[in-house]
C-alpha cells in the first residue's frame, strides 16, 4: 500500500477513543491496481477492550473516520449472531425469500428457542440445552410426559426401538 497522503491522530480524545489513523491510500500491486485504480481509505483502530489492532479498508470519505471503526465493529458483532443463528437455530432452509419471510422464520426460531430455555429452567433438568432440543425433536409425535425427558439417553434409546415406529421396508 502506498500512502498518497496520511492524517495521523495526535489529539488524546482521539487516541483514548482507539482510532489510530485516517489515511487515504492508493492500491500499488499490479492487479489490485488495475481491478481498483481509486483511492481507498484506511483506517487504523485500536480496541483496548481486546488488546487488538485492526485495520480497515473502505471507498467511503464521507463518514468520519471513528464512525467507520465502529460500524465495522458493530457489524462483527452481526457476524457472531448469525453465527449463533447457525449454531443453534438449525434453519436448514427458507421457505420464503422475501425480507419478511426471512425475518419471521428467524423470530419464529429464536422464539421456540427461547420457550424451550424457559420450559428447561422451569423443570430445572440438568441436561444442556442442545441434548434437551434434540430429545424434544425425536420425541415430538410421542405423547411422553416432559418430566420423563429427564432420563435423556435412556429415553432416546428407548423411542429406537420403540414398536410405535413404522416399519418402511417390511
Amino acid at each position: 500500500l502506498r500512502s498518497s497522503y496520511a492524517t495521523c491522530l495526535r489529539s488524546n480524545s482521539l487516541k483514548n477513543s482507539g482510532l489510530r489513523s485516517d489515511q487515504t491510500i492508493r492500491l500499488k500491486n499490479y492487479y489490485s491496481a488495475k481491478d481498483y485504480p481509486e483511492h481507498l481509505r484506511r483506517v487504523h483502530f485500536f480496541d483496548s477492550e481486546h488488546d487488538q489492532h485492526y485495520v480497515f479498508l473502505t471507498n467511503n470519505f464521507s463518514l468520519p473516520a471513528l464512525t467507520i471503526a465502529q460500524a465495522y465493529k458493530e457489524r462483527w458483532k452481526i457476524e457472531l449472531f448469525f453465527k449463533w443463528i447457525k449454531q443453534h437455530l438449525r434453519i436448514k432452509s427458507f421457505f420464503g425469500t422475501s425480507q419478511n419471510a426471512v425475518k419471521t422464520q428467524i423470530w419464529i426460531a429464536i422464539s421456540i428457542y427461547v420457550l424451550i430455555a424457559i420450559v428447561k429452567k422451569r423443570l430445572k433438568l440438568d441436561h444442556n440445552l442442545y441434548t434437551f432440543l434434540q430429545v424434544l425433536s425425536v420425541t415430538i409425535f410421542e405423547k411422553i410426559d416432559i418430566y420423563r425427558l429427564e432420563t435423556v439417553n435412556d429415553n432416546i434409546n428407548t423411542l429406537s426401538d420403540s414398536c410405535n415406529q413404522l416399519e418402511l421396508f417390511n
